[in-house]
């Protein structure tokens, strides 16, 4: 099932058809432990909209109210090894190593609502930044409760020469207008997601692909209860939140984004995410 927001309000898609939620808060929605239970109340024949899955892709608003975003760091190899190369020089390589092993892992602040991106709209790359990627993310949907309710995609736009420098300059790296893409709808399940579940990007330049690259949950070295319950542990989300799960797939050191550049991030079951770079 997938949960969307859009500017028709709020549509479920499931089996191949569409159903409106008319009257629903998007805030309660997410907040809500037992959401795929209340779902299922609005799933018969008056409720059916004409959309498609096509169309809903194409009209998705980012699928956030006020939640906050959070992000998860260094949860796969490849990210390890990729911010220990950026910071050899400074000398802070060894710091992602350790926190690689750790039992505490990383968590960051990455978003409030308002600077969030959805579907179609331009991310960003700083002004003073040399050397910018995104990163693909398998996101968490997070209700009030501890509760996964759902899944979506995420791109977590990162300067990679200005947290290179050092890493006290994480947040500046990493939190900035249009730095975070949600999208394009959230793929409501109790299951968990399978660990075969494949994460793509895609990045074109002047519609030619100058990047690509794979990866899958499995690689994920840290479980999502363990990254939520740190997350909660001296913190509460009344209207439940996001958390960003980390990057397996890193551009080689070389490669930096460019205006007008599209980015595609696609995840099994929820879909793509397409973002263009922006001014």
């Amino acid at each position: 099932m997938k949960l969307y927001k859009t500017p028709k309000g709020n549509i479920i898609f499931t089996n191949k058809q569409a159903y409106n939620l008319p009257d629903t808060d998007w805030d309660a929605l997410l907040k809500n432990g037992n959401l795929i239970e209340y779902l299922q109340h609005f799933i018969h024949d008056n409720n059916q909209s004409t959309l498609s899955e096509k169309e809903l892709n194409t009209i998705a608003l980012a699928p956030i109210k006020n939640q906050e975003v959070w992000a998860a760091g260094v949860t796969y190899y490849r990210s390890k090894t990729a911010r220990m190369e950026e910071s050899k020089v400074s000398g802070g390589s060894s710091f992602y190593d350790k926190v690689y092993e750790a039992e505490r892992p990383e968590l960051f602040f990455k978003s409030t609502p308002q600077r969030v991106c959805g579907p179609g709209e331009n991310v960003r790359i700083r002004k003073d930044s040399r050397w910018s990627v995104p990163e693909p993310e398998l996101t968490l949907v997070v209700s009030s409760t501890k509760k996964i309710i759902g899944y979506t995609a995420g791109n977590d736009m990162s300067a990679r020469d200005i947290e290179g420098e050092n890493p006290l300059y994480l947040p500046q790296a990493k939190s900035y207008t249009g730095s975070t893409a949600l999208g394009p709808c959230i793929f409501i399940t109790n299951e968990p997601l399978s660990l075969h579940t494949q994460i793509s990007l895609s990045i074109f330049r002047k519609e030619k692909k100058a990047f690509e690259g794979h990866t899958t949950v499995a690689e994920i070295k840290r479980s999502f209860s363990e990254l939520i319950e740190f997350l909660f542990s001296e913190m509460d989300f009344p209207k439940g939140c996001f958390l960003m799960t980390g990057t397996g797939i890193v551009p080689s050191d070389d490669f930096t984004l460019k205006v007008n550049d599209r980015i595609e991030i696609s995840i099994e079951g929820i879909g793509t995410l397409i973002n263009e770079v922006g001014i």
